[in-house]
């Protein structure tokens, strides 16, 4: 189990969640933060930081946010490792899921 940052994220990349993070298993990309797999110990620190929601357990992600495990899985591997917290982008997403989803794989190499 770990948890997964999903689409509310797209286009705001909110950081207060980063700091907190005892192993520092997040990953900044040019729209969102992702969230390693293998490095996540599921203490669920940030869960409560994030300021619009957008992070989960992933045996308790919404259907439609299924697509963010492998998002998250991939953009770990590819983006630097976040530590600090950086302004956002915005205060909430402007995305759609479906958008987010497009926008996420998008960012992916």
């Amino acid at each position: 189990m770990a948890f997964v940052v999903t689409s509310a994220c797209v286009g705001c990349k909110d950081t207060h969640c980063v700091e907190v993070c005892p192993v520092d298993c997040f990953y900044e990309g040019p729209n969102m933060l992702a969230i390693s797999p293998e490095e996540c110990i599921d203490c669920g620190l940030c869960v409560p930081e994030c300021p619009v929601d957008a992070i989960y357990s992933d045996d308790e992600l919404p259907a439609d946010q299924i697509d963010f495990i492998e998002i998250n899985d991939i953009a770990s591997q590819q983006w630097p490792n976040i530590v600090e917290t950086v302004e956002p982008i915005a205060e909430t997403s402007p995305f759609s899921v479906e958008e987010a989803i497009k926008i996420a794989q998008a960012d992916l190499d």
